[in-house]
Protein backbone atom coordinates (compact mmCIF):
# COMPACT_ATOMS: atom_id res chain seq x y z
CA UNK A 1 0.00 0.00 0.00
CA UNK A 2 1.15 3.80 -0.13
CA UNK A 3 1.70 5.93 2.45
CA UNK A 4 -1.48 7.50 2.57
CA UNK A 5 -3.30 4.21 3.04
CA UNK A 6 -0.67 3.33 5.92
CA UNK A 7 -1.14 6.42 7.56
CA UNK A 8 -5.15 5.75 7.46
CA UNK A 9 -4.71 2.39 8.86
CA UNK A 10 -1.62 3.46 11.99
CA UNK A 11 -4.16 6.44 13.01
CA UNK A 12 -6.70 3.20 13.80
CA UNK A 13 -4.00 1.42 15.94
CA UNK A 14 -2.02 -0.42 13.19
CA UNK A 15 1.60 -1.34 13.11
CA UNK A 16 2.93 0.08 9.86
CA UNK A 17 6.27 -1.23 8.46
CA UNK A 18 7.87 -1.04 4.73
CA UNK A 19 9.02 -4.22 3.30
CA UNK A 20 12.19 -2.25 1.56
CA UNK A 21 13.91 -1.28 5.23
CA UNK A 22 16.74 -3.59 5.93
CA UNK A 23 15.98 -4.24 9.40
CA UNK A 24 13.61 -6.92 10.63
CA UNK A 25 10.93 -6.03 13.05
CA UNK A 26 11.03 -2.26 12.69
CA UNK A 27 7.57 -0.50 12.32
CA UNK A 28 6.04 2.68 13.08
CA UNK A 29 2.91 3.51 15.07
CA UNK A 30 1.36 6.41 17.02
CA UNK A 31 1.42 7.75 20.03
CA UNK A 32 -1.16 9.33 21.26
CA UNK A 33 -0.24 11.16 24.64
CA UNK A 34 -2.20 11.38 28.08
CA UNK A 35 -2.26 13.32 30.97
CA UNK A 36 0.93 12.16 32.27
CA UNK A 37 3.17 12.80 28.69
CA UNK A 38 5.00 15.57 28.22
CA UNK A 39 4.49 15.75 24.69
CA UNK A 40 1.14 17.11 23.97
CA UNK A 41 -0.33 16.28 20.37
CA UNK A 42 -0.09 12.86 18.93
CA UNK A 43 3.07 11.81 17.07
CA UNK A 44 4.20 8.97 14.99
CA UNK A 45 7.26 6.67 16.71
CA UNK A 46 9.63 4.23 15.28
CA UNK A 47 10.24 0.90 16.81
CA UNK A 48 14.21 0.51 15.32
CA UNK A 49 16.28 -2.82 15.16
CA UNK A 50 17.88 -1.73 18.68
CA UNK A 51 14.39 -1.77 20.15
CA UNK A 52 14.87 2.28 21.41
CA UNK A 53 11.78 3.74 20.56
CA UNK A 54 12.62 7.22 19.13
CA UNK A 55 10.23 9.84 17.48
CA UNK A 56 9.94 9.44 13.55
CA UNK A 57 9.55 11.39 10.39
CA UNK A 58 9.08 10.61 7.13
CA UNK A 59 11.81 10.26 4.53
CA UNK A 60 10.88 11.59 0.43
CA UNK A 61 11.28 7.61 -0.09
CA UNK A 62 9.11 7.00 2.60
CA UNK A 63 6.13 9.11 1.54
CA UNK A 64 6.65 7.97 -2.15
CA UNK A 65 6.67 4.28 -1.59
CA UNK A 66 4.24 1.83 -1.88
CA UNK A 67 5.77 -1.23 -0.18
CA UNK A 68 4.02 -0.15 3.14
CA UNK A 69 2.43 -3.11 5.24
CA UNK A 70 0.37 -3.68 8.42
CA UNK A 71 2.49 -5.28 11.18
CA UNK A 72 0.92 -7.41 13.61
Amino acid sequence: MDFSDALEVVRHGAKISRSGWNGVGMYVALQTPDENSKMRRPYLYMYPVGGELVPWVASQTDLLADDWQVVS
